[in-house]
Order: structure tokens, then sequence, then C-alpha cells
């Protein structure tokens, strides 16, 4: 292969920085900064450093694999192809097409995550698909939508971070999540901007803040609630914005005040002067922003939590205007565009409303189908995975490790191995993977081009740096080759941008309208803020006409949202009204502590591909209870030592980290690791009643030493 530079983006997080890819016929692939890329302007974190490891044939799947005698064995690909088709087939005609399932992940490309949706509901004519993005920005997403009417996770780009006057960052730790973004907040204080860092650890991240609040995990709405209070009774409400551009304040004002400080504190923790001093900090700048991430998304009351926080940009006049707004910090690389385009469970491409009939006339012209054929809405992805075995009789799992990162792990685990037949596809062998009756091995980020969309709504070109190994296939391959299986020889394109094609027309007019977006425009632009609409063309849409027409009428893209109006259908923000209620699973004389979950700077999700690069495993090798030095002290145990965390559905066990960072009555686990130091054996698959988004970050333990139980079963607050 002759040495060349190739611009594209990182496999990882949702920032999908920009770096070039410089492959040589002997030193393999390396990574250089993109400085001309405005996310990330050269800088990366090591996990985009050396996201090359996995290029490597010796770390990855490069063969297909059937079960045979109960073991996973090497097959050609006709037979592991007839196989899946044969099990699909067969479940459909025994039990009905919703017997056959799929699960797909916020790793895959728009092109993909397409193509899987299409196939779920045409080729199977399944209602039974969703994905890991359900775990990820779900209750954002439900709050956003509600309340602007349109969800994009940043409604502006991060660069706008930089230059507001205020940010309370909630539930988020960029420092170690998506190391390139901390610049920003850095920015800001250079710039005379201000940090709120809400988090019950003092990460990284909030001790870099000017005011870290730690409320008791479970509280944040509390919170939100009690700053509200704060600003109506201290007079700080924007009234003219409220008249002008919302609906609803008289509700939510009401239920806000019903949250009066000394209630708040009690509930969460936080001191009354830390309330005063960050409403202070909030509403003193002309501009202020106030951004959440998984901490107060991953709850049974998500969408009430975020809804509150929404309430307080919109009182105080934060929304629609230069520089302030509500954001949310998507996590996974494609977590924005791969619920756009038809992975979630009630929704069609475009981010149209599976249950819309004008929707579903629209998406099916596009397929060929009669609308009448498409499934209605189905299971979101933890309900989906518990009904595994039961009328659920096959899966196909792509860009996905359910056995790690699904709440109630061990409970997911075994409805896998309940099932008649299950698929993956992946680049590496999972967890999963282990438990699959056939195993397809994919192409990854630097093998195949597609577009992702990053977590400011920018749709960028991920480009083909190197060829995969010899035995391996893209996903888009995969689906292709099993659909003429199953009876639909055409409809399913192998080439990515004839894919992206189709998809534009069928985004067109809908909330997340790609019909302006072009490969050639990402190439030449540095990607392109959705929505962007196609040009306007008697007969229909597209670039067609002269080239310097299409030049002249091409739409630019939407960097910033709800200038003039907000989504809804009268152009006004919508208060919710919402209080604070106990999480799902409150602690108890058994179960006296609470349990919080999140990520490490060198692993990322699941770990299943990170977990194989030695330098990443050198920084973080594996999992570990963080705990208080008074919580440690009443176990007796030292920094290192094996402790057990327990909770009603299981019990995982690792060494001990000791760190005054933490509140005495919360202990961390990070999620990335299987096996006996599995965090998400413990967590609670509770459901948010919108979003469908399970409980991870908050439920009932308890701590044990791992040498014997401690009289009364353990450490009791």
């Amino acid at each position: 292969m002759p040495t060349s530079a190739t611009p594209t983006h990182c496999p990882y997080c949702a920032l999908q920085c920009g770096i070039n890819l410089t492959a040589g016929p002997d030193a393999g692939v390396e990574v250089a900064e993109r400085a001309d890329f405005p996310v990330n302007r050269g800088a990366l974190c090591a996990k985009g450093r050396t996201a090359p490891a996995l290029l490597s044939s010796r770390l990855r799947l490069t063969s297909p694999l059937v079960r045979k005698g109960g073991r996973l064995e090497p097959a050609g690909w006709d037979e592991a192809l007839d196989r899946i088709a044969g099990a699909l087939d067969g479940a459909r005609r025994e039990h009905g097409p919703d017997a056959c399932a799929v699960f797909g992940g916020g790793g895959l490309t728009n092109e993909k995550a397409y193509a899987l949706g299409k196939f779920a509901r045409v080729v199977l004519g399944t209602s039974q698909i969703d994905y890991n993005g359900r775990f990820c920005m779900s209750s954002a997403a439900a709050a956003g939508t509600t309340a602007f009417g349109l969800d994009r996770g940043l409604p502006f780009p991060l660069e706008d971070i930089a230059r507001t006057g205020c940010v309370i960052l909630v539930g988020s730790n960029p420092a170690e999540t998506m190391p390139p973004a901390l610049r920003y907040f850095t920015e800001l204080r250079e710039n005379g901007g201000t940090l709120i860092v809400v988090d019950p650890r003092r990460t990284r991240t909030a001790e870099q803040a000017d005011l870290h609040l730690a409320p008791r995990p479970g509280t944040d709405l509390a919170l939100a609630l009690g700053l509200l209070h704060l600003v109506v009774a201290e007079g700080r409400t924007d009234e003219a914005y409220i008249r002008q551009r919302t609906t609803g304040w008289e509700e939510a004002r009401a239920a806000a005040m019903a949250h009066w400080p000394e209630y708040v504190e009690r509930v969460t923790g936080v001191p009354v002067p830390q309330l005063r001093e960050a409403v202070r900090l909030f509403c003193a700048p002309e501009s202020a922003m106030v951004l959440t991430a998984r901490g107060p998304e991953q709850q049974a009351k998500g969408t009430d939590t975020v809804g509150a926080w929404i309430n307080l940009c919109l009182a105080t006049g934060r929304a629609g205007r230069p520089l302030s707004g509500y954001g949310c910090l998507t996590g996974q690389g494609n977590g924005q565009g791969g619920r756009e385009h038809g992975q979630k469970a009630d929704q069609l491409p475009g981010y149209r409303k599976l249950a819309d009939p004008a929707a579903r006339r629209h998406v099916a012209e596009v397929w060929g189908v009669d609308p009448d054929s498409l499934p209605g809405p189905g299971r979101s992805a933890y309900e989906l995975l518990d009904a595994l075995g039961t009328d659920i009789r096959t899966l196909l799992v792509m860009g996905s490790n359910p056995v790690v990162s699904a709440p109630r792990a061990a409970q997911v685990e075994e409805r896998l191995r309940s099932l008649d037949f299950l698929t993956v596809c992946d680049v590496v062998l999972s967890e999963t993977a282990e438990l699959a009756d056939v195993v397809l091995p994919v192409t990854q980020w630097a093998e195949e081009t597609g577009t992702t969309t990053n977590l400011e709504g920018r749709v960028l070109l991920r480009r083909r740096a190197v060829a995969p190994p010899e035995g391996v296939r893209s996903d888009l391959e995969v689906l292709h080759e099993l659909a003429a299986r199953l009876g639909v020889e055409k409809g399913f394109p192998t080439d990515p941008e004839e894919v992206f094609e189709e998809l534009r027309r069928a985004s067109a007019g809908g909330p997340a309208d790609y019909s302006g977006i072009t490969y050639r425009r990402l190439a030449e632009e540095n990607g392109v803020f959705w929505p962007c609409p196609a040009p306007a063309r008697p007969g229909g849409t597209g670039d067609t006409g002269s080239a310097a027409d299409v030049r002249a009428e091409v739409h630019p893209g939407t960097p910033r949202l709800f200038r003039d109006r907000f989504a809804t259908e009268d152009g006004r923000a919508r208060f919710v009204p919402v209080t604070h209620r106990p999480s799902a699973e409150e602690p108890d004389e058994e179960y006296p502590l609470l349990l919080t979950t999140g990520r490490v700077l060198a692993q990322y999700q699941s770990g299943a591909q990170t977990r194989r690069v030695d330098e990443l495993n050198a920084a973080a090798p594996g999992p570990f209870v963080e705990l208080h030095p008074r919580l440690a002290a009443r176990l007796g145990a030292a920094d290192g030592d094996p402790v057990t965390v327990v909770s009603r559905r299981g019990r995982a066990t690792a060494p001990a980290r000791v760190s005054a960072g933490i509140r005495p009555d919360t202990v961390f686990m990070p999620f990335h690791w299987p096996g006996a130091g599995r965090a998400n054996t413990l967590t609670n698959p509770a459901l948010d009643p919108a979003s469908r988004m399970p409980e991870f970050k908050v439920c009932a333990v308890r701590v044990e030493p791992v040498d014997g139980e401690r009289p009364g079963g353990g450490v009791h607050a």
C-alpha cells in the first residue's frame, strides 16, 4: 500500500475528532492531528491516538464463526449467512415476524443505522428493533422534544461554550469522557466566565470548576427545582421573554415553588449558601447555558430531571438567544445520527415518528412499499432484551455489547442464552459475540466510508483509509446478502454513498432533514449542520439544474437553532411542571448505600475494543470501587483491597479505590469490564416512563469485605 494521508474522524466519542491517517507499507497506520477541524482543533485523547491498534488482524475477527458442538468454529461466508437467513426465516414462519429482533448501536454510521432499520421493517417485517443509544441520551431527547419541539444534542456549536458567561455542567466529566472538549470550559473561564459542575464525585472536571455542587445521587431533579425556586424568589426571572417566547410558565412556577431551599438541602445534601451562589453565578452574566449528560439522564425520572433544567433556562431567558441555551453532551460516536434514521423502536428516518401516518407514507414511498406493511412501534432497548427467549426467538446484534452494557446484565445474559438463535456482527469477539450461534467479522471506521453526526448535529464524512483484512465484509454487505436470501433482491445497496442518497430522500421534510447534504459538501465544508433541506425544485428536491443554480440556492446548514422560533407548532418553548420524587430504589437497612456508575479516561463504553489496546489497559487495567475514606475505614479496607458491592440483582467484586472526592453515602464503579467486576450486574432496570431509559445512575447497595461478611452483612450507614 503506498503511503497516503486520509482526513477522517476518530471512531470513539461524540466529538468525532478530526484526524489524519497515514498508511504505509511497513509502519502500519499512524494518527496525526487535524488542526483544521473546528471541534478538536488538533487535540486528541489517548483513545484517539491508539485507535489504529484495532486495525491489526491480530486483535480482531477475520473469519465468520459458527457454533458447532457447542463451540464457535471458523466457517465460510456462505455457510454463515445461510444459517442466519434460515434461522430468521424459520422463526418468522413459525412464530410471526416479531419473533425476529434487531439490536443496533450508537457507533454505527448513519448509512448502517438507516439500512438496519429498513432491513428490520421491510425484510423481516418486525417491530422489534432498538439500539444501545436508548441507554445514552434518550431522556434528554424526550425532554428537549417536549420543550423545544426538536431534539439535537447541542443546538449550538461547541465553540459557543467558550464565549458564554456561565455554564452549569450537570452529571458530565469531559476531562475523562471527551478530553478535547475540556478546552472549551477552560477557555470559558479564561474569558471571564464561570463553570458550575454538578456531580456527586469531585472528578477531574469538578476540580476545575468555580463552584462544585455534590448532590446525593438521584436528586438532580430536586436541585434544579430548588435553583428555579430561588430564581423566582429573588426576582431573577425574565418576564418579557417568558411572555413572548414560552407557554406553561404558571404551572411550572407553582411546581418549583414547592421546593424551598431548606427542603432541597435536606434532599440533596447541597447547602443553601451553595444553592444561592449557583443562582447568582448563573443569572449575573447576559448569557448562560445548562449542559447535561448521563448523570441526570440515566434515571427513572431522567426526562423530568432534564425538563427541570430546561425550565431554569427558559425562566431566565437563556434559550434561543446568542451564546445561551440548554444542550446535551451526547456520549457515543454516532449517538445523535443513530437515533435519527430508524434504529429506535418508534422512529423512521429523518427523526419521523413511526406512528405518524404522513411519516409512514413518505418513507414507504422512498422504500417502494405499502405504508400499511410497515410494523408499528416496538419495545424499547431493555424491554426488548428482557423479552428474549419468550416471544422473541432470534436476535441480530450490530455494534453493541449488551452483556456488559445493559442494566441487570446477568439477567440480560441469561435471556441471550435462551434464544433459539443469536447473530452478532462485530469487529472483535465481544462478550455478547461469545454467546452467538454465528459471528460475522465486519469492517470498522478506517476501513469503510460513511457519515456520522456529532454531538453538535454536525454531519461528518468518515473516509476509508485502509483496506480491511481478507475475509472481512461491511455491515452493508451483510444486510444486502441477508435481504437477498430472504427474498428482497433490491433496496439494500452496498455502496455507502448510494445508501446516503436514499437516506437524503427519506429524511427530506423531516425534523432531521439531511436532504441538502451530499458527500461532496461534507468533504468540502468539514461537515454540515442539520437541518439542511435541499433547494426546492419544480417536481421534487435535490441537486438538479445547473451547477450555478445549485450553488446559489444551497442551504448553508443550521449551526444554531431556535434563534427566531422554537420547533413547536406555535413557535414557543414549553415549560413542563415537574416535581421531585424518590429514585426507584432508595437505601434501606439491608442496602444502605448508593451506587453510581460511569467511565474512566482510558476505556470506552463496554470496553470491547479499548480493552484490547495495551497502552489503554496499562492506564486502566480493570474495575474498581471508589469509596470515601470514612466508608473504607468502617469496612477495614485499604486502597487496593478487594471489596464486594451487593445489590438486589447481584454482586460485583473489585479493588477498593479510597478517595475523599466522593460522598460518604455513595460508591462509584466504572462499567467497562465484564466478569466479577461487571458494574451492570448491579444496576437497576427501572425505566423512565417517557424515554424508557434505565436507572443506571442510582441503586441501593451494600459493600462487604471479600474475606467474609461483617456482622449484619456489610457496611450499614
